[in-house]
């Protein structure tokens, strides 16, 4: 069936913000559906307000509307662009249902726009609870039993006739929002009020609890012509009763027998076939764990998160085709682009496992609800592929960069027995190393599946590993063989575990290797097992088989070290600096190697570099990458921490890190040393200085006085950093949890905070865009608004800062990009920190300067000269105003409060962009406030006992806001009430636990006055425009 010729513009729906449950999946997916679009010559519209995805730019996309992801946005635009179609299925949950609301609101109909690929209908059958329910019944699918509710006094009737545990699902929420799994009436209560609340039509399933079971799933594709493959399955380690974005999930499955695999194979394309699907679809079973009796237990009909993990595990491009399917292309038309010569219809083969962990934010947020259920809740995930289920488990182990002893976790080590068998019982983000303490312990796998339910294969895998670290515990290093330690290899042991094993350096380790010519073999990524020939150039390591991959060649080469997992203060932004420099490196003539081990990601498709090493960033994977390659250069400033982390031991293993030294770094991080280049350079310094131990902090900041600011070094996101206000809160912050020294101890200054990110050789400097923050000190960068050019500050401000940026540029012995924060207390400015690598605002400086940073820093790096680079000749300022906006996912860490604080909190961001800072600050907070209580005229704030002045108050009640505090309305009457929409709390020490329950109830949460200053000023704007357009 060929194209669609009626098709020549598309519109296609991005998925916003990362928040848990969609994150930079929908960015690699959405890059692959654009570009797949452009190739057939259609032109691609664009609506996405995430600054930081490499789909909103103009090389991937024709045009990009940077406009909240709104019923209003997609309808101006789809009035203004007239597209013949609508893609919706690449942008998440957001993008469905968007179109979902296009599609009521008549808009298509009215317009003419075809949604492309999976019809209304279908996604509603999909999507709607009732309807699902009822076409999986008229197929005969197995369900558990349910009931479709829209009131509590339904649920509860459900409850009362099945008992307990459970389930909520609510409708058309992401990630599992807004549901779990309850085991008494109260939890039931509190989650069915939460569900409805959460759906979009206030419905949910509930059903009964089939916890226990396997969890397993399938990636389909359908074709209009009705072809159906199954493109992968992977199997959860965790059972039914974990989301699967929270379960470690290895492809292929490892425990279904060959008649279970089939029987859910062939239900998959029934249940395809009966929805009418166009293009990807996952479909997630249980399965019982003794029996072949199953239960459906829900179909996502999109590109998903498991989409992306299958793409990577596989090989084979969902995404991309995906959307030429949905322009009417069938997969026996069209050609599998990893081995060139099998079709899209050829179902992919595996002769690896690939594994996948998820990566959690609770080593930043040890307060939030670390419970797994039904609900996400990670921020991203890590994936390794190994020929051995140990090796891969390892492997993964590795990516997530977590303070780990090689499988153990210190934190829990010294718990007792009986704490680690209640900890195993209820699963966390800990239950990995709680399984592996107890197998050190002399627990047996068949205990261990009596309490938690996973497959015994798994635990033998696990057992497997202790055991080898036990033996190789038992021996001494000058006893161990080549043939012992190939073998603790094969298993994924690192050099480093096995130097702390022996007590010897681990250089020690790799060079006894050496000797003994033990090396991994590098091996391709080819979706069909070798079964027929590929050139591909996606590789993964294994210590257990022969290399089919010869890169050997005179070409130059450059490798790029990515930043791994998606999490808190180190999000998608570099992966986009990532893909940026890959780019700019093939575009000065060199072979441009990638190495990153996230499978959500643009930088891992395997189409983007030369060549592409799904590897852990560790010293020992990038160099034995290095080495294979022939590789003696490389850039880490575009990974974030991760990649610099790297520096020292590759130079000091004689590669070069291009654009910086290891002794720069430290001088950037090593406060004293920093003030020390500050004050060398005529600048003047924050008085601060270094705590290595408890004792000395509070001498350090009495003779600074309070407030004092601490923080840790080397760290991404503000992690540890702290506002402490008097001796109380300093002696609160010491009697907490174990503290990491040294800790810098400085004056806490207040004033205005600005940004900037610099392009500099060392001689010449470019300062591109100059972002002034909306809150003052004391709030994280990333968790502030932000806007360019500056609102505030006057030209002469601007201008020292120019100034300073770049007599800082030239003292520094750095070339490529880098990022100041800076701070006015009155008009003294003070440098608050250097960072010698990409910022999260690069890709933002990028696109409203229309100047790639980013390329021209690699081309810097790589040698060319300034002059080259023609700045001058693309900048021609800044006429429009951008507002960024941060974007939390509070609703998703049950505890975790929204108070604003010098550790960063947010998942992404938003932008806003107009002729007016008013226009660009209203689009960015609509934007940024989706999915929380709107704010309208009768909304209802909050207001806590004597924290905010009668004058800001009496700004939002001239708006039409009602005000309320806690001598009129109790705070718990006030949270369920219909028109509450923020709490506001401007104390020096707001209440967390009620701000925390405001944001698990989607309502705004505001701890700082020019928050809150900034809504109340995007809600006149919006007021005033309204009425402007209703007077027309």
């Amino acid at each position: 069936m060929p194209k669609l010729d009626s098709i020549e513009k598309v519109l296609v729906i991005g998925s916003g913000a990362i928040v848990i449950g969609q994150a930079a999946e929908f960015d690699y997916s959405g890059t692959q559906a654009c570009l797949a679009l452009k190739e057939e010559g259609i032109e691609v519209v664009l609506i996405n307000n995430n600054p930081a995805t490499i789909m909103t730019d103009e090389s991937v996309s024709d045009k990009v509307y940077f406009e909240p992801m709104t019923l209003e946005s997609a309808t101006n635009i789809i009035e203004k662009e007239r597209p013949d179609g609508l893609l919706a299925t690449v942008g998440g949950q957001t993008g469905l249902n968007l179109a979902m609301a296009l599609a009521d609101a008549g808009i298509l109909e009215q317009y003419g726009v075809e949604l492309l690929g999976t019809d209304m209908t279908a996604i509603k059958k999909a999507e709607d609870r009732d309807q699902f329910r009822s076409l999986m019944k008229q197929l005969g699918e197995p369900v558990p039993d349910s009931d479709i509710i829209y009131s509590l006094d339904g649920a509860l009737a459900f409850a009362q006739r099945t008992g307990y545990p459970v389930i909520v699902r609510p409708a058309y929420t992401l990630g599992g929002f807004g549901g779990g799994i309850a085991s008494d009436e109260a939890a039931y209560i509190k989650l069915v009020t939460q569900g409805l609340s959460a759906s979009p039509i206030k419905q949910c399933l509930v059903e009964t609890s089939i916890a226990g079971y396997k969890e397993i799933e399938y990636e389909v594709m359908r074709d209009a012509a009705g072809t159906c493959i199954t493109v992968c399955n992977m199997e959860n380690l965790d059972p039914v009763g974990v989301h699967t974005g929270d379960s470690i999930v290895v492809a292929p499955s490892q425990t279904l027998n060959d008649p279970d695999f089939h029987m859910l194979r062939t239900s998959c394309i029934n249940i395809i076939e009966a929805l009418g699907i166009i293009g990807a679809c996952n479909v997630q079973f249980a399965l019982h764990p003794e029996t072949s009796d199953y239960f459906l237990i829900e179909v996502n009909p999109r590109v998903s998160r498991s989409s992306a993990l299958a793409s990577k595990a596989t090989g084979y491009p969902i995404a991309k085709i995906a959307a030429k399917l949905a322009i009417g292309y069938t997969l026996d038309e069209l050609k599998n682009p990893v081995t060139g010569t099998t079709y899209a219809s050829f179902e992919p083969a595996l002769d690896y496992v690939a594994l996948k962990i998820p990566r959690w934010p609770f080593d930043q947020f040890p307060l939030a609800d670390r419970t797994l259920g039904t609900q996400m809740k990670a921020t991203g995930e890590v994936m390794a592929i190994e020929r051995r289920m140990e090796a891969a488990m390892q492997k993964a182990l590795r990516s997530l960069e977590l303070p780990i002893d090689g499988f153990r976790l210190p934190a829990i080590s010294s718990l007792p027995t009986g704490d680690l068998l209640e900890l195993a019982m209820k699963p966390d983000d800990r239950r990995l190393f709680v399984l592996f303490e107890l197998l050190i312990r002399g627990k047996t796998t068949d205990e261990l599946h009596a309490i938690t339910g996973i497959t015994p294969y798994f635990l033998y895998v696990l057992s497997n590993i202790v055991t080898e670290w036990q033996d190789l515990k038992s021996i001494s290093w000058n006893s161990v063989t080549a043939d012992r330690l190939l073998q603790a290899k094969k298993l994924g042991f690192s050099d480093q575990q096995m130097a702390d094993i022996w007590n010897v350096p681990a250089a020690e380790i790799w060079g006894q290797r050496r000797s003994y010519k033990i090396a991994p073999a590098y091996r391709m990524i080819d979706t069909c097992a070798a079964e027929f020939r590929s050139n591909t150039n996606y590789f993964y390591s294994t210590w257990d088989n022969a290399a089919d991959v010869d890169r050997s060649n005179d070409a130059k080469k450059v490798a790029v070290v990515g930043s791994g997992p998606i999490r808190i203060g180190q999000g998608i932004e570099f992966d986009y600096c990532c893909v940026h420099s890959v780019m700019a490196a093939q575009k000065l003539g060199y072979e441009a190697v990638m190495i990153n081990n996230n499978p959500e990601t643009v930088s891992t498709d395997y189409e983007v570099a030369d060549a592409l090493y799904f590897e852990p960033i560790t010293a020992e994977d990038v160099l034995n990458v290095l080495e294979f390659e022939g590789i003696h250069q490389v850039i880490l400033q575009f990974g974030g921490q991760t990649s610099l982390n790297l520096a020292k031991a590759l130079e000091e293993a004689g590669i070069t890190v291009l654009g910086s030294s290891v002794d720069l770094l430290d001088q950037m991080e090593d406060r004293d040393r920093f003030y020390a280049f500050l004050e060398s350079i005529g600048l003047p310094t924050i008085p601060g200085t270094t705590a290595n131990a408890p004792e000395e902090v509070l001498p350090a900041a009495e003779n600074l006085g309070f407030p004092v600011l601490l923080r840790p070094s080397y760290v991404i996101g503000g992690r540890g950093m702290i506002v402490l206000h008097d001796q109380a809160e300093l002696d609160a912050w010491l009697a907490g949890a174990d503290k990491a020294f040294p800790v810098l101890v400085d004056h806490f200054v207040t004033g205005k905070e600005a940004e900037a990110d610099i392009l500099t050789d060392g001689d010449n400097v470019w300062v591109s865009a100059i972002f002034e923050h909306l809150e003052g000190t004391g709030v994280h960068s990333g968790d502030s608004i932000a806007s360019t050019p500056p609102v505030t500050l006057t030209d002469v401000q601007q201008q020292k800062l120019i100034d300073t940026a770049k007599h800082i540029a030239r003292q520094l012995d750095y070339t490529g990009l880098f990022n100041i924060q800076f701070v006015y207390e009155e008009d003294q400015l003070f440098v608050m920190e250097i960072n010698p690598r990409a910022s999260r605002t690069a890709p933002i400086s990028s696109k409203v300067t229309d100047v790639p940073l980013v390329q021209h820093a690699t081309a810097l790096l790589l040698g060319m000269p300034y002059d080259e680079l023609g700045i001058e000749d693309m900048y021609n300022g800044q006429p429009d105003f951008t507002v960024k906006a941060p974007v939390f996912s509070h609703i998703k860490l049950p505890g975790l409060s929204p108070v604003l604080s010098p550790e960063m909190m947010s998942t992404g961001e938003v932008i806003g962009t107009a002729k007016l800072f008013e226009d660009a600050l209203e689009k960015a907070l609509t934007g940024a406030s989706v999915q929380l209580a709107k704010l309208a005229t009768g909304s209802t704030l909050f207001a806590a006992q004597d924290s905010v002045d009668y004058e800001q108050l009496n700004s939002w009640r001239a708006q039409g806001f009602t005000i309320v505090t806690e001598d009129q309305l109790s705070f718990n009457e006030w949270l369920t009430s219909k028109d509450a929409a923020a709490y506001i709390d401007f104390s020096e020490t707001p209440d967390a636990g009620r701000m925390a329950q405001a944001a698990i109830h989607r309502l705004h949460a505001w701890s700082r006055p020019e928050t809150a200053d900034a809504y109340a000023a995007s809600q006149k704007n919006q007021s005033e425009r309204l009425k402007g357009v209703l007077a027309q």
